[in-house]
C-alpha cells in the first residue's frame, strides 16, 4: 500500500471532517445562533443594556451595588475583585460582573451565620423595622451568581418607608410603582414574583431625583 493510498483511505477522510466540522461548529453556527439573535430578540442579543439620557447605565440582567440609603438596594454580594493595594489579593467588591461567584460556604458554617445575622440587624435598623420583624432571605443572603438584578416584593416593601422618608414621597405612591416594576413568575409558574432594583431606582429618580444622582455604575 503506497503512501498516496494511505492518505486517501485514512487521513484524507478525517481532515475533511475536521475541517468541515471546525466550519459548521465554529464559523456558520454561531454566524446563524447570533444572526437569529439580534433579529428576534436584539434586546437581550445586545445585552439587555438600560440608558439613561442616551448613556448606557446598566445591564437588566446585571445586578448594581445600591447602597445610598434614598435608593432601593438589592441583595448582598460576595463577589470578589482585585485588591488595589496588593494585585496578588482579593478583596470583596460587590456585584463585579468580572468575577461571578458565591461565597461557597455551607449552611452550617459559622461564618455565613455570622454573617446572615449581622445582615439581619443592619436591616431591619435600615429600614427602620421592629427587633423581632420577619426578613426576606433574599435581603439578607447572596446569590449564587453574586450579580441578581431582582429582589423580592416583599424586600421592596419593606424598603419603601425608608426611601420615601428620604425622598419626602408618600408611601402609597411608592408602593405604586413598586406594585408597576413587579414581573410575576414566568409563564405563570416559574420563579416568584420579583423587581428589577436598576430599573425602579430610575423610575424613582424620574419621579423624584436624588439630591446626587448618580445612577451609572453602582451606587
Amino acid at each position: 500500500m503506497t503512501t498516496q493510498s494511505i492518505f486517501k483511505g485514512l487521513l484524507r477522510p478525517v481532515l475533511v471532517s475536521a475541517v468541515f466540522f471546525m466550519l459548521l461548529t465554529g464559523v456558520a453556527y454561531p454566524m446563524f445562533t447570533t444572526l437569529a439573535a439580534n433579529l428576534l430578540f436584539p434586546f437581550q442579543a445586545q445585552g439587555s443594556l438600560v440608558e439613561r439620557d442616551g448613556r448606557v447605565i446598566g445591564s437588566a440582567v446585571i445586578g448594581q451595588d445600591f447602597t445610598r440609603p434614598e435608593y432601593f438596594h438589592g441583595r448582598p454580594s460576595m463577589t470578589l475583585g482585585t485588591d488595589p493595594q496588593d494585585p496578588s489579593k482579593s478583596v470583596q467588591q460587590p456585584y463585579n460582573a468580572g468575577s461571578s461567584g458565591a461565597s461557597n460556604l455551607a449552611p452550617t458554617s459559622q461564618k455565613l451565620i455570622d454573617q446572615v445575622t449581622a445582615r439581619v440587624l443592619d436591616y431591619r435598623q435600615q429600614n427602620g423595622l421592629a427587633a423581632d420583624a420577619q426578613v426576606p432571605v433574599d435581603a439578607v443572603t447572596a446569590s449564587a451568581s453574586g450579580l441578581d438584578p431582582h429582589i423580592s416584593l416583599a424586600n421592596a416593601r419593606l424598603q419603601v418607608s425608608r426611601v420615601a422618608r428620604l425622598r419626602q414621597l408618600p408611601e402609597a405612591d411608592l408602593l405604586q410603582l413598586v406594585e408597576r416594576h413587579t414581573a410575576e413568575r414566568t409563564f405563570g409558574l416559574l420563579g416568584e414574583p420579583r423587581i428589577n432594583v436598576l430599573q425602579l431606582n430610575l423610575a424613582l429618580d424620574a419621579r423624584l431625583p436624588a439630591r446626587q444622582p448618580s445612577i451609572a455604575a453602582s451606587e
